[in-house]
This record gives C-alpha cells, structure tokens and sequence, in this order.
C-alpha cells in the first residue's frame, strides 16, 4: 500500500508552487505570499491507495495558532493504516462502515484527546476514501471535498461536503463534548471520469477569492482535456497571483468507472 504524508511546518513551500505525484494522486502545496505576510504553514497532507483492492484514502488538515494539531492528526492517521488498510480490503458492503466506526474510536479514545489537551491550538480536517464506485468522507471544520463530473456540474453540483466553521480537532476538540459534531456522507460515483478534490481554505480565501465559485475551479482544475496535471498546477499558481497569504493545500486524483468496471466489488 503506498502512502505519503506531508506537514507544511517541515516543508512550508513559502512563495513557492510544488506539485508531487503519487502515482495516481496529486498533491500540490503552496506556502502563501511572503510579501502579504505569510510566514508559516500549518498545513498538513496523507494519500494512500491500493488498486488491488480498490481503494485511494486522501486527507487534508488545515492548522492554526500552531502546526501541532496538524501534525498530531496526520501522524495518528498514519499510524493507524495497516489497519485501516485492512478494514478497507474488506467488500464494499463492509468496509466504508468498519472504517467509520474505527475513526470515531480513534478520535474519541482517552489516549487521543489527553494528546489533544497539550498541544497548542487546532485543526480542521478532511478526510475522502473512494472505494469502488462508491465515494465516503469525514469532515470537521471548513475544508472542501469536490466531486466533479460533467454531468453533475451542469446540474451545478460541485462540492461534497459544506463548510463548517468553528469546528476543530486539537486544544479546541469537537470530539471532548458529551456529542461531537461533524459531517460524514456517501456518495455514488457517475459513469465516466470522476475527479475528486480536497483543498484547504487558503485555495478559497485569496484576493478576489476566484475559487469560492465551484465552476472556475472545476474549469481551471480540468481545462487540459480533463486531466488535472496541468490544471492543479494553474489553479495554486493563480492563488500566488492573487496574492493568498494563507497555506493552499489541494490533493486530486481521477477514477474512470467504465475503464474500472471489471474492479468493482
């Protein structure tokens, strides 16, 4: 199972667009404009996949008052794929539910939020797992997952989840009141070539703020005939033009459910 992790507090990519390819999956990072007063990126990043079984797991995490949060999240997360990889070998029917329930019991285990209480700030969190045809995310706080299809986006149907303000992991924890708040959904893939996007409100919130309308970002994301090498690239290269003081983090990759038919299970 290939897996990658990255925090911007190790590498910040300051005034600087980096695209890294993980086979399939794409991770670009921009650390913000240093003129406008970026100096840090809390910012933090994990893909993993495995085509044996079907799968790709994405998750950003967007930080602040420190990257301590971030980095709690991202190697928690980490630690825990050889089981998370084993839940998600399991059939479909199965496995998107084990997953839930263990990311529940993870957050909400004693040993997790006493980590929680001594670290300096917090995090909001996404995490997007594509198994088979079948598409599931978990999500607290205001970063954005997209599912773009041509046919859903002349519906104007974009996004997977809304973003949610004041909601967090870490010093300040969602999961440490008697019910904890958070989104998670299901979502069945389109015939064709879906795109699916995970991005941190640095994307968003840049200048003229040109990515808070879902169709620019999906038309400058996909304007190289579909295929987002290029157009991931265009888009954090247009939040250094605007200026974005804030990290911008963006994780995509594509599944084709023709090509893939045979794999479904």
């Amino acid at each position: 199972m290939p897996a990658f992790s990255w925090l911007g507090d190790d590498q910040p990519y300051l005034n600087t667009v980096n695209v890294q390819a993980c086979d399939h999956m794409l991770l670009g990072m921009y650390g913000g404009n240093i003129t406008n007063g970026a100096d840090k990126n809390e910012d933090g990043a994990l893909l993993a996949y495995d085509l044996t079984h079907n799968w790709e797991l994405a998750m950003v995490a967007d930080a602040h008052y420190s990257a301590d949060s971030a980095r709690l999240l991202v190697r928690t997360i980490d630690q825990a794929m050889p089981a998370i990889e084993a839940m998600l070998a399991q059939p479909l029917s199965e496995a998107l539910q084990q997953l839930h329930q263990f990311l529940l019991d993870l957050l909400l285990s004693e040993t997790f939020l006493e980590q929680c209480r001594h670290i300096r700030g917090e995090t909001s969190c996404l995490i997007v797992v594509r198994k088979s045809d079948v598409v599931w995310w978990f999500a607290i706080g205001d970063c954005v997952g997209y599912m773009l299809h041509p046919a859903l986006t002349r519906l104007g149907e974009y996004a997977l989840n809304q973003r949610r303000f004041y909601e967090w992991i870490g010093r300040n924890n969602t999961f440490a009141y008697a019910v904890p708040c958070y989104t998670t959904g299901t979502r069945r893939l389109i015939n064709g070539l879906n795109t699916f996007v995970l991005l941190t409100d640095g994307v968003l919130e840049c200048g003229d703020e040109p990515f808070a309308n879902a169709e620019t970002l999906y038309r400058t994301l996909l304007w190289d005939n579909g295929l987002p090498q290029s157009g991931l690239k265009a888009v954090l290269e247009r939040v250094q033009h605007e200026r974005g003081r804030d990290s911008a983090t963006m994780i995509v990759w594509q599944y084709d459910t023709v090509q893939n038919i045979e794999h479904r299970a």
